[in-house]
């Protein structure tokens, strides 16, 4: 446990560039790609296969159950077939931001589950946005990014104050009946999603983006309305997943208007969840070696 001399003021630590970690290399270049050209989408691929771990990774996860493919996916192009470019310009994107981040040892921080809960999240949205009426889905990268970097938070907290990391995970698992947003109140400047949402800000990622971190514990708070709907979708989700991968102990109560409030007819709910469920199991035995 750290004393109170060592500990690392957050507010103060979020606010001194040099002390939050650089944006991975290629996910500044990607960024900086247009995909809507057959040259931008050529150039990703090619940086996505210059870099073995993550397109090892990519390969692997198109070759999993999730995505039904037929066949052996053996090379990134198959892989982009497969996922849609989008899809895996998120996907990579996530991968890269977990693996320089995971740099650093993780302490009592389980980086696997944090992973397998953010797949499991992703795919969540997929699922919970097919059922939403056209034009309230949000678009499809965006869900993706969404799912995988909502909680980063927590490896933010990680690298910016270890001991205060182990802290937390030691008492998310001793008190089970509180939420992780009570617990880091008391522990903590500044929780989770408010450190993801700095990283974010700090990376020049898209408002949107920075509001879904931020508010995806609150759905329900004016500033929350940049992130909408993932906002509401993620908090959803969570309910969902209460238990799956890293225990933030959210509640699972769902009311009829919070399905309602995305144009999703509540008598839908039970098959949805278990579509969710099925996919978060798929997601446990995929995520091995990620990030």
């Amino acid at each position: 446990m750290s004393t109170s001399s060592s500990r690392v003021n957050l507010q103060q630590a979020v606010l001194n560039l040099d002390t939050l970690p650089s944006m991975p290399v290629i996910t500044q270049k990607i960024l900086a790609l247009d995909l809507n050209s057959d040259e931008g989408e050529m150039v990703m691929l090619k940086l996505i296969e210059k870099d073995p771990q993550i397109a090892a990774k990519i390969i692997g996860l198109s070759n999993s159950p999730l995505f039904g493919s037929s066949k052996h996916v053996s090379s990134v192009a198959d892989a982009a077939m497969l996922l849609g470019i989008t899809r895996v310009k998120s996907v990579t994107i996530g991968i890269a931001v977990m693996s320089s981040l995971a740099k650093k040892s993780s302490g009592k921080l389980d980086i696997q589950k944090l992973w397998m809960h953010s797949l499991a999240i992703a795919l969540a949205l997929r699922t919970i946005s097919r059922a939403m009426p056209q034009k309230l889905r949000p678009l499809d990268d965006e869900i993706f990014l969404a799912g995988l970097l909502h909680d980063i938070g927590y490896m933010v907290l990680n690298n910016l104050d270890q001991a205060r990391s182990d802290e937390l995970h030691t008492r998310l698992d001793a008190e089970k009946n509180r939420s992780c947003i009570d617990i880091e109140a008391e522990l903590l400047e500044m929780n989770h999603a408010e450190l993801g949402a700095e990283l974010a800000r700090h990376w020049g990622l898209p408002d949107s983006i920075v509001s879904i971190l931020r508010y995806h514990h609150d759905p329900a708070n004016v500033q929350a309305s940049e992130g909408q709907p993932l906002v509401s979708m993620i908090s959803l989700a969570e309910k969902v997943l209460v238990s799956f991968g890293i225990p933030e102990h959210t509640s699972s109560e769902i009311s009829p208007e919070e399905w309602a409030g995305l144009g999703i007819d509540p008598e839908k709910a039970e098959e949805l969840i278990g579509q969710i469920m099925q996919q978060a199991e798929e997601a446990s035995k995929t995520a091995g070696g990620f990030p």
